[in-house]
């Protein structure tokens, strides 16, 4: 990294920051009551409203959002005349999973061949402290030149909008001339990266009955109706022959124009076990970025241990299905309903909810903010030129702020590169790519505001 009194001090504050991120991440802050106590999520909101106090925000507060989850609030402001900057994290996590699958304790930050693993250290209470080390660098060195506002999410990773209908409620609270969401992340590790789409995304579970109870499989098998096989059924029907999501009247070809991903490099980063081929067709950027994918996330029925031989009266999973650029989610729910009325066999019952919901988005890339990044970008990775990519996944907020703010610029940035394996065990970050983001991000600012003046 070319040396710079920004880069200096970013890389003196990164022990600093360490253990700031391992304080972070013992909170176990998964927004779900039936995971996680509430009081978990209410001490890292704690967390990062002091931390916030701590850089001389002003306004900070603990907003109380409609689906429960709290999101921390507050204003740094800047020289009169200059422009307001959104900095978007959060603080909720997704659920550690099977803990025996960890490497080390998934709530306590531990540093591993150059990485730090531990629930949220990519996603996305690094990117908290990736706002932190940006500021500080430039409050070090002359100040921050715009108006600073910091919202920090407390159930992003749960879809239920909160926040989105929180700033629907309060539209004058999160206005800005640019917004930066840092919860998305590099291509791969040393190759700057702003992503330019999101996939959309609806979350449902679906509920087969048959039976008014189990029943004994050797006296009633093969003409009972089991629920399980019917649940089986049902979520074969969303795949095709060769493993493309096939949702009726759901379009599933779009080709992805941008950065492609080789197969190869896919496989290494998702862990493909040898020999097991990729489901779907088109390259893997068309899959991941452009098309609909849909995945069964759990399943309710008899588990395997203590096993009986009954046939099952009832069973349930939940669906994600992520919805790509150019796709409306609710429109896409509401084929996925019906493709699942249509396909499930028997006559059986079948009940379904929707229990999450965010549309897709897409970033002007041609906007003065991405200038302003691609040459911090640049500052902070000596060498290598911007990308811009796609993300499969989702961040609901998006679509909220730039429906409310028009004019607003957004850009997508963050630590969750391939090997960070983010929703999975193990979980990590790069602090190397934490030092060069939060360089880029203070340098964005400072060019941000360069454009900006009259």
């Amino acid at each position: 990294m070319t040396a710079n009194p920004i880069a200096e001090t970013v890389r003196s504050l990164m022990p600093r920051a360490r253990a700031e991120l391992t304080e972070l991440v013992a909170f176990e802050s998964v927004a779900d009551e039936n995971v996680a106590p509430r009081s978990e999520c209410e001490a890292a909101a704690n967390w990062v409203a002091d931390a916030l106090r701590a850089e001389d925000f002003q306004d900070v507060a603990l907003l109380d959002t409609p689906d429960g989850s709290q999101a921390v609030y507050g204003i740094l402001p800047g020289p009169a005349g200059a422009p307001t900057v959104l900095l978007y994290a959060h603080y909720d996590v997704q659920p550690k999973l099977d803990e025996s699958a960890w490497l080390s304790p998934p709530f306590e930050l531990t540093e591993r061949d150059g990485r730090w693993y531990g629930r949220g250290t990519a996603d996305c209470k690094g990117g908290v402290i990736l706002h932190l080390l940006a500021l500080r660098a430039l409050k070090a060195n002359g100040g921050v030149p715009v108006t600073v506002k910091v919202i920090v999410e407390g159930s992003e990773e749960q879809g239920t909008g909160g926040l989105e209908r929180y700033a629907e409620e309060h539209p004058e609270l999160l206005t800005a001339d640019a917004i930066v969401i840092g919860d998305a992340g590099n291509f791969r590790v040393g190759l700057p990266t702003v992503t330019a789409t999101l996939r959309g995304m609806t979350m449902i579970r679906v509920q087969i009955d048959t039976l008014e109870g189990n029943l004994h499989s050797g006296q009633f098998g093969g003409a009972a109706p089991d629920a399980l096989a019917a649940l089986i059924r049902v979520l074969d029907s969303l795949r095709g022959p060769d493993g493309s999501t096939v949702i009726d009247g759901l379009p599933g070809d779009a080709v992805w124009e941008g950065l492609q991903y080789p197969e190869e490099n896919f496989r290494q980063d998702a862990k493909v076990l040898p020999g097991v081929d990729l489901p779907g067709g088109g390259t893997v950027a068309d899959r991941i970025w452009a098309r609909p994918a849909v995945t069964v996330v759990g399943i309710d029925c008899h588990p395997v241990a203590g096993a009986t031989p009954s046939i099952p009266k009832t069973a349930r999973a939940q669906i994600s299905l992520r919805v790509p650029p150019g796709q409306d989610a609710a429109e896409a729910t509401k084929l996925l309903f019906a493709h699942i009325e249509n396909h499930t066999p028997w006559n059986a019952r079948v009940a379904m909810e929707q229990v999450g919901q965010g549309q897709a988005f897409q970033a002007d890339t041609s906007s003065p903010a991405y200038a302003s990044m691609a040459e911090a970008m640049e500052v902070a990775y000596p060498g290598q030129e911007m990308q811009t990519a796609g993300l499969g996944g989702s961040i609901p907020l998006c679509n909220t702020l730039a429906s409310l703010y028009p004019e607003a610029e957004i850009l997508l940035i963050g630590l969750s590169e391939p090997e960070a394996q983010i929703h999975a065990p193990n979980e990590s970050v790069s602090p190397e790519e934490l030092e060069r983001l939060s360089v880029a991000e203070a340098h964005f600012l400072l060019n941000y505001a360069r454009s900006k003046q009259v």
